[in-house]
C-alpha cells in the first residue's frame, strides 16, 4: 500500500483519488481552499442556489464509470440526472430562433429547417456526421490513453474530413472551425451556432482546428445533462465517494513544495512549515507543480510544452435572484448570439471584453434553487479576457460589464433587469482565489491538429512519482475531461508507465 499525496481537491483529483483508494492506496489530499470540487462551486444566498461554475452535465459515461469502479452504489443512486430537452434555445443576431431536441439529430436538422430555412439542416446534419468522424478518430488516443511520446501523431494529423472547398481555380480544405462555417455551413446563423461551442471554452473559432467539431458533436451524440441540485452535487457526489473509500482531506491545507528525495517526489511542503512523506505525489495541473518544482524540467524531452495558462480566457458569472415564477416551457439553456461576431473576437487579439458579448443562460426549472415557486434563479455565462489582459478588480469594472450581459439576456428574457432582486457578479478574479489559476483562466479541452499547440501536457512527468491531474493536463478542461484525466493518472500510478488507458 503506498502512500499518495494529491494536491487539491478539483474533480480531476477527486476522480484519481477515489479510484486509487480502491486501488488499496492510502490517499491523502492536501486543498488549500475550505472546500472541495475546484471550479465546481455553489452560491447560496437568502434561499437561492446558483452553479458558479458548469451548469450542465455532457458526457456523463465518465461519472458512471467512476462510480462503477469505486463503489457499489452507481452515479444514478448518488445523484439524480435528467436529459436537458430542448439541449439549447439560440437567439441569433436577426432575431432567428431556435430550439433544437436533445441528441436528435432527425430532430435537429428539422428545427434548423424550420427556423432558418430550407437547406440549413442538412447542412449542419451533413456537418456532424464529419464531427461523427473526428470524434471517431480521435477518441482513444486523445482522449482515453495517456499522452505518449509519440504524441506528434496527434499534432500532424487533422481528424475532420473537411469538404473540398475550390476557389480561384484551388481546391482548400476547411483547418479551422471558422473555415468549416464559411465554406461548409454558409450561414452566419450556423456560424454562430458553430462557434459558440468554441467561445464557451475560450477558443477563438479563427484559429481553432477542424477538429474542435468534435465539441458540438460530444453534446448531439450524448446529450445534454443536468443534475437536479444543481452539478455542484455531483461534485458533492464525488467527494463522498472519496470519503467512503477512506480518503483524507485537509482543508485550509495550502501546499508550497514538493519534496525530492533520492531522485523522486516523496511528499509535499505544507505552509505552515510540516512535510507530508508520500510514496507518490499528484498535483492538480502543470500550472501548480510547476511552480513547485522550483526550476525542475517538469515534462520529458519528447513532452509538449503547456500552453501558457495565463493566456487563457476566463469567465465572467452573473446570478440573479428573480423574483416571479419562471414562464412553462421556458429552456433550460439559452444562448444569445452577440451581433458583432468581429467586436466579440477582438478579446482574443485586443484584450477587450467585448461590447455586445454572447451570453449563455441557464435557468434550471429546480425547488432546490429557487426560495418558492414566486421566484427564479438564472445564471448568465460569458467568455471574457482573464487578469491577464483586463482588470476586472478595477472600481465598477465587473457590474458595468454585467449590465451589458444582463441587456443582451433580455433579448431572450424580455424584463429581466426589472424582476431582479439582486444579483451577484463573479469575474476571473474569484476563480483565481478558487482554483488557483493564473489569471483566472478556464482550461480548454484537448484537441488534436494544430501543431500540437491545443494538447495538453502529459500526465507523466520528468520527476519519478509525479503526475499531474486535472484541466491544465492531459486531456485537458471540462467536467468529461476531468474525470478522464483521474481515470489516467490512476492507471498510471497503479499499472505502471505501460497503461494504455481503459478497455
Amino acid at each position: 500500500m503506498a502512500r499518495i499525496a494529491v494536491i487539491g481537491a478539483g474533480m480531476g483529483a477527486l476522480a484519481a483519488a477515489a479510484r486509487l483508494a480502491v486501488a488499496g492506496h492510502r490517499v491523502a489530499v492536501y486543498e488549500r481552499t475550505e472546500t472541495y470540487g475546484g471550479a465546481v462551486r455553489r452560491l447560496e444566498r437568502d434561499g437561492f442556489a446558483f452553479d458558479t461554475g458548469p451548469g450542465t452535465l455532457p458526457l456523463p459515461a465518465v461519472y458512471r464509470d467512476l462510480f462503477l469502479k469505486t463503489g457499489k452504489e452507481p452515479l444514478e443512486a448518488c445523484v439524480e440526472l435528467t436529459q436537458v430537452d430542448p439541449s439549447a434555445r439560440h437567439v441569433f443576431a436577426d432575431g432567428t430562433e431556435v430550439s433544437l431536441p436533445n441528441a436528435s439529430r432527425a430532430g435537429v436538422v428539422a428545427a434548423l429547417d424550420e427556423a432558418l430555412g430550407a437547406g440549413a439542416g442538412a447542412r449542419w446534419g451533413d456537418f456532424l456526421v464529419r464531427a461523427r468522424e473526428a470524434w471517431d478518430r480521435t477518441r482513444r488516443p486523445l482522449l482515453e490513453e495517456p499522452l505518449w511520446p509519440n504524441w506528434s501523431v496527434l499534432a500532424e494529423r487533422e481528424p475532420y474530413p473537411a469538404v473540398p472547398h475550390k476557389r480561384l481555380l484551388r481546391t482548400r480544405r476547411a483547418g479551422t472551425l471558422a473555415e468549416i462555417a464559411a465554406w461548409e455551413l454558409r450561414d452566419p446563423r450556423l456560424t454562430a451556432l458553430l462557434e459558440s461551442h468554441a467561445l464557451a471554452y475560450g477558443l477563438d473559432p479563427r484559429v481553432t482546428p477542424a477538429s474542435a467539431a468534435v465539441l458540438p458533436y460530444l453534446e448531439h451524440a450524448f446529450g445534454t445533462w443536468y443534475v437536479r441540485g444543481g452539478v455542484r452535487e455531483l461534485a458533492r457526489a464525488v467527494y463522498e465517494r472519496c470519503l467512503a473509500r477512506r480518503v483524507e482531506f485537509h482543508f485550509g491545507a495550502e501546499v508550497t513544495g514538493v519534496v525530492e528525495k533520492d531522485g523522486r517526489a516523496a511528499g509535499v511542503e505544507l505552509a505552515d512549515g510540516s512535510v507530508a512523506e508520500a510514496d507518490t505525489v499528484v498535483g492538480n495541473g502543470p500550472w501548480r507543480v510547476a511552480d513547485l518544482m522550483r526550476g525542475h524540467a517538469l515534462y520529458p524531452p519528447e513532452a509538449i510544452e503547456p500552453h501558457p495558462e495565463g493566456m487563457a480566457p476566463g469567465r465572467i458569472v452573473v446570478c440573479l435572484a428573480l423574483r416571479g415564477a419562471q414562464e412553462a416551457g421556458a429552456a433550460h439553456r439559452t444562448v444569445v448570439h452577440t451581433p458583432d461576431r468581429e467586436g466579440e473576437l477582438d478579446l482574443f487579439g485586443l484584450g477587450e471584453p467585448p461590447a455586445r458579448p454572447t451570453v449563455r443562460i441557464d435557468r434550471p426549472d429546480d425547488p432546490a434553487l429557487r426560495p418558492d415557486d414566486a421566484h427564479e434563479a438564472v445564471v448568465l455565462t460569458t467568455t471574457v479576457p482573464s487578469l491577464t489582459h483586463h482588470d476586472w478588480t478595477a472600481p465598477g469594472a465587473a457590474d458595468a460589464f454585467a449590465d451589458r450581459m444582463v441587456t443582451e439576456a433580455e433579448r431572450a428574457i424580455p424584463g429581466l433587469r426589472e424582476r431582479t432582486l439582486w444579483r451577484e457578479v463573479r469575474t476571473p478574479e474569484h476563480t483565481r482565489q478558487e482554483t488557483g489559476a493564473e489569471g483566472g483562466g478556464v482550461p480548454a479541452p484537448a484537441l488534436a491538429a494544430a501543431e500540437g499547440t491545443m494538447l495538453h501536457p502529459a500526465n507523466s512527468t520528468a520527476i519519478p512519482g509525479l503526475f499531474t491531474v486535472g484541466g491544465w493536463s492531459h486531456p485537458g478542461g471540462g467536467l468529461p475531461h476531468a474525470g478522464m484525466s483521474g481515470a489516467l493518472v490512476a492507471g498510471l500510478i497503479v499499472e505502471g508507465p505501460d497503461f494504455r488507458g481503459s478497455q
